[in-house]
C-alpha cells in the first residue's frame, strides 16, 4: 500500500492528460482499460479531490482494477508513473541486461517486467561500448546473448515475462511437439513377416491354389493411438498460465503425425466449456479469440469439483474412449466441498489411461499441499508436474513417453 505523501498541485495542471497517459501505460501492461474507464477515472478524481497520494491511488484503483491479479501491475505502474525516483532506478536496473556479468541477476516479481516495459520500453539507455571493440565483439556478443536469452526464457515464469518475452515465448511454444507412443493392441494388420499367422488370409490363399497351402500369411499388431483430453483452468489466478497452455495445445492439435487420435480441450472456471472445435482454426490468434468468446467465465472464480462433475457426467464417455491421456491444468485452489472434489477426481482417474496434473504453484521451492483442494486431488493423479514455463512444457513431452514418471507426487504425498 502506498505511503502518505502530499502532492503539490502545479499552477497549470494537466491532470486529465496525465490520467490518459497513465491509462495507456496500464493497457500496455495488460490491464483491460478502455475509454469508458478513463472518463470515469477523470470524473472520480474531480469528485474526490486531489489532496494526497493515498486518496489519489485508491480513486484510480477503484476505476481501473476489477481483478485481484491486476492489483500488482497497477501498484507498480502507479509508483513508476507518478515519480518514485528510487522505484524508477530499480525498474531501469532490472530492464538493463547484465552483458558483462558485473550486474547482479535479479528475479522480477509477478508482472513487474510488463509494468516496467509499459513505461520504459522506448526510453531505455543503451549499454556503452568501449572504442575499438565494437567490430571485434559484435558477432560474438550477439550469438552468445541470443543463445543465453533463449535458454533463460525457457526457464522464466510466464507471470514474470514482459510483453516482448511473452510474444517470443508464444513463437517458441508454437514449435513444441507432444509425441505419444501407440497403445498395444490385439488387433492385427497384414505383414510380410511376424510371429502371428493370419489363418484366414492363409486359407483364402490356399483356396485360390486348389486347396494347396503354399505360404503362410502373417500379422503384426495394429497401432492404436490414444485421445488427448485437456482440462484447463481459466480462473483469475490461472489467467496468464492458461493463455500460454492454450497456445501449446493449439500447436499440438494442429501438429500432423504427432500420434494423437484426437485432441479434446475443455476450459473451466465456474462452468465447463468445450473449445475443441475452435482449436481446428489454423490461425492461433483467431482460435484463441473464438475460444475466449465461447468461455464466458474467463478470469472468474473456480469451482473445480462442479466442473469435473459436469465433465464426468456429460463428456467422459464421448471423448475418453480406451486409453485416453488426460492433462489437468489448475492450481487446485477450490472453494467447494473437498469431499465432492475427491470423488470426481477418483472417477476421472478411473476413466483415463493416465492422468497428469500440471500445477504452476510447483514453481515455488517451498510448495506444500496445504490447501484442501490439492490434498483431495493429489492421490488420484498418475503424475504431478509444474506447468509455469516453456521448460516445463518440454519436460511434459518426455513424461508422457514414460509411464512410470510420477513427477513430484511421491514427495508431496509423503509430506501429507
Amino acid at each position: 500500500m502506498p505511503e502518505y505523501v502530499p502532492i503539490a498541485i502545479p499552477d497549470n495542471p494537466r491532470l486529465a492528460q496525465n490520467i490518459i497517459h497513465f491509462a495507456r501505460a496500464l493497457r500496455r501492461a495488460g490491464l483491460p482499460v478502455g475509454p469508458g474507464r478513463v472518463i470515469d477515472a477523470i470524473r472520480a478524481v474531480a469528485a474526490a479531490g486531489f489532496t494526497d497520494r493515498m486518496d489519489f491511488y485508491w480513486t484510480l484503483h477503484a476505476c481501473f482494477v476489477n481483478r485481484p491479479e491486476h492489483r500488482v501491475v497497477f501498484a507498480q505502474v502507479f509508483r513508476l508513473y507518478w515519480r518514485d525516483p528510487r522505484y524508477l532506478e530499480h525498474m531501469m536496473s532490472m530492464m538493463l541486461p547484465a552483458v558483462r556479468g558485473v550486474q547482479e541477476e535479479k528475479i522480477a516479481q509477478s508482472a513487474e517486467k510488463r509494468a516496467a516495459q509499459a513505461l520504459l520500453g522506448d526510453q531505455m539507455p543503451e549499454i556503452p561500448q568501449p572504442e575499438g571493440e565494437e567490430e571485434a565483439t559484435k558477432i560474438e556478443v550477439d550469438s552468445s546473448f541470443t543463445l543465453s536469452a533463449e535458454e533463460k526464457l525457457k526457464t522464466l515464469d510466464f507471470e514474470q515475462m514482459s510483453t516482448e518475452e511473452i510474444a517470443e515465448a508464444r513463437r517458441m511454444i508454437a514449435r513444441l511437439t507432444l509425441p505419444v507412443k501407440p497403445i498395444p493392441s490385439r488387433r492385427g494388420m497384414a505383414a510380410y513377416t511376424g510371429r502371428r499367422i493370419d489363418w484366414r488370409r492363409t486359407l483364402r490363399g490356399s483356396m485360390r491354389q486348389g486347396g494347396e497351402l503354399r505360404e503362410l500369411a502373417h500379422l503384426k499388431p495394429r497401432p492404436r493411438w490414444p485421445n488427448l483430453v485437456v482440462l484447463c483452468d481459466i480462473s483469475g489466478s490461472m489467467s496468464q498460465y492458461s493463455r500460454m497452455v492454450l497456445h501449446f495445445l493449439h500447436a499440438v492439435a494442429n501438429e500432423k503425425g504427432a500420434g494423437w487420435a484426437k485432441v479434446h480441450a475443455f476450459t473451466f472456471g465456474t462452468r465447463l466449456t468445450n473449445i475443441t472445435r475452435h482449436l481446428a482454426t489454423r490461425d492461433v490468434d483467431a482460435a484463441l479469440k473464438s475460444a475466449g468468446a465461447e468461455a464466458q467465465d474467463w478470469q472468474g472464480g473456480t469451482r473445480i469439483g462442479q466442473c469435473l462433475h459436469e465433465f464426468n457426467r456429460d463428456w467422459s464417455r464421448r471423448v475418453m474412449g480406451q486409453g485416453a491421456v488426460v492433462l489437468l491444468i489448475t492450481d487446485g485452489l477450490d472453494r467447494d466441498d473437498a469431499g465432492a472434489l475427491e470423488k470426481e477426481m477418483e472417477r476421472l482417474h478411473l476413466s483415463a489411461r493416465r492422468l497428469i496434473w500440471l500445477n504452476p504453484l510447483l514453481r515455488w521451492d517451498g510448495f506444500a499441499p496445504k490447501a484442501a483442494g490439492i490434498r483431495a486431488m493429489l492421490p488420484h493423479v498418475d503424475s504431478f508436474r509444474a506447468g509455469h514455463s516453456i521448460r516445463s512444457l518440454e519436460e511434459l513431452a518426455e513424461a508422457i513417453s514414460r509411464p512410470d514418471d510420477a513427477g513430484e507426487k511421491a514427495r508431496l504425498l509423503a509430506a501429507l
